[in-house]
């Protein structure tokens, strides 16, 4: 039975030096598994081979052109030598594979075949060989759609582990890069792989990492958001902790600043460790622009980031409790077009930018041919239709749309899910207490920011603790550094 609680297969033996004793163990283990080949391929000492594979998950055409073909004729050849050959096969791993490994852990061994291994044992050798003939569909290396840049490079991740680590060792040829492999998962083991460059990183961030993923309980892995879930520090934040990328060069960059990355078996998504607030903001071809460019985007980016956290809660603040503060056209204006209104300013507010978060989500979950049409017009024909039904003023349309656009400036789609989130608690503060009510949310988010650490790196480095050499990449990017000139 599989223990819930463990992170690892169970322990299921070992093999025995009696071939059939092995094929039953190994029947029993995978019965019902109509996907699972067993072949057996007698000899002249009626001893036989047992071919063990998964079909679906390996090269059969290889299989047949480097295993079958050629091990059924060198067996005959020997004649009465044949199963002291197969034995000597098996035991130094005698065969024209790229990766081949022994094993006597049936365990091991199952994981082995249900991830593209060919098993091969035989009568009197109690160990199988493990040979990898993996070949299965897979899709190709394209740009990220989250993370396109307009200069650069254009490759992404894939759903497959060993294609994204020649992708980060393309970029970083050296031997400081370590790439250690672990298994989590009790049901279905994942293979997980964390990459470090040795020298830039510090031992005890390691340590601490690969403490906690050794912590980890879970059946099986599926995404490396569920990775993330379990180390990060504090679980209950609407702040990631953890940064996630499907660009090859921007975890290569990483890498040399000191950070680790986490890849997973089966995702596209390579988790960054430690994160902090400023990682949210940057993009990926910040360092590929002239610096004076990218500062002045930067600078826009995050004028835009805090009019989509604090323009509805401005506008209902200042409608509501400070009118005063208005010029006395635009409160003219703004009245007119109140007038009829039969909701306050607040509820009327609250009203459409749950609309507006309706249309967003609905344009993501529909198919990519109508998702953006359906978008578009809705927000026309509903903001217009609301607008001369009398429900909704005009300011509010403006004032909702400015900070749709605006939340889209945020490089990291993680980094803009909380402050979309803190926007709702924000508009009733400044709909209950005006500008007082607003700044205590902006003092709570603020303190709780501060508080945040992302495996022992505090949240808002380098600014708070203040580090002065590491500045000029924050809010600004400096220009690079001409050494020997």
């Amino acid at each position: 039975m599989v223990d819930p609680t463990s992170s690892r297969m169970p322990y299921l033996g070992k093999l025995t030096n009696q071939l059939q004793k092995n094929e039953e163990v190994l029947r029993q283990i995978l019965a019902n598994c109509s996907d699972v080949v067993f072949r057996k391929i007698p000899s002249q000492e009626q001893s036989g081979i047992l071919l063990i594979y998964t079909d679906g998950l390996i090269d059969t055409a290889e299989l047949e052109q480097v295993f079958l073909k050629p091990f059924i004729y060198e067996i005959e050849m020997r004649e009465n030598e044949g199963l002291s050959y197969l034995r000597k096969v098996i035991r130094e791993g005698l065969l024209p594979a790229a990766q081949i490994s022994t094993s006597s852990d049936i365990t091991e061994i199952v994981c082995g075949i249900l991830s593209g291994k060919a098993a091969v044992m035989t009568q009197g050798e109690p160990h199988a060989l493990l040979a990898d003939f993996t070949k299965f569909p897979k899709r190709s290396v394209e740009e990220p759609a989250l993370e396109a840049s307009i200069r650069g490079p254009r490759e992404g991740f894939t759903e497959v582990l060993r294609t994204n680590t020649s992708l980060i060792r393309r970029k970083l040829n050296t031997p400081m890069l370590k790439m250690e492999t672990m298994r989590i998962g009790s049901v279905s083991p994942t293979e997980i792989v964390l990459a470090y460059l040795e020298g830039a990183v510090t031992p005890e961030l390691i340590h601490e990492v690969r403490k906690r993923l050794q912590r980890i309980q879970l059946q099986t892995v599926l995404d490396s958001s569920y990775i993330e879930e379990y180390i990060e520090d504090h679980r209950y934040s609407p702040f990631p902790q953890i940064q996630n990328t499907e660009r090859p060069d921007t975890v290569a960059a990483s890498l040399m600043e000191g950070k680790i990355a986490i890849l997973v078996n089966g995702s596209p998504n390579v988790l960054l460790t430690p994160m902090t607030f400023w990682n949210g903001f940057q993009a990926a071809e910040d360092h590929y622009e002239k610096f004076l460019y990218v500062t002045a985007v930067r600078i826009i980016r995050f004028i835009l980031f805090v009019m989509s956290l604090l323009l509805p809660s401005f506008y209902v603040a200042l409608t509501t409790f400070h009118p005063q503060m208005i010029p006395v056209a635009l409160m003219m204006s703004i009245s007119s077009s109140r007038e009829g209104i039969p909701f306050p300013t607040v509820v009327e507010t609250l009203l459409m930018e749950i609309m507006f978060e309706g249309l967003r989500e609905a344009g993501l979950r529909l198919p990519r041919a109508i998702g953006s049409a359906v978008s578009i017009v809705g927000a026309l024909v509903i903001g217009e239709a609301a607008v001369q039904a009398g429900f909704i003023s005009a300011p509010i349309v403006i004032i909702v749309a400015s900070t749709g656009i605006a939340s889209f400036s945020i490089p990291r789609y993680s980094m803009s899910l909380p402050f979309r989130l803190l926007r709702f608690p924000l508009l009733v503060l400044s709909g209950t207490f005006g500008f007082f009510g607003i700044g205590a949310g902006i003092m709570a988010i603020l303190i709780h920011l501060c508080a945040l650490e992302s495996f022992g790196t505090p949240y808002f480095t380098p600014i708070a603790p203040l580090h002065v050499k590491q500045l000029k990449d924050t809010v600004v990017r400096a220009p690079r550094e001409r050494k020997g000139s």
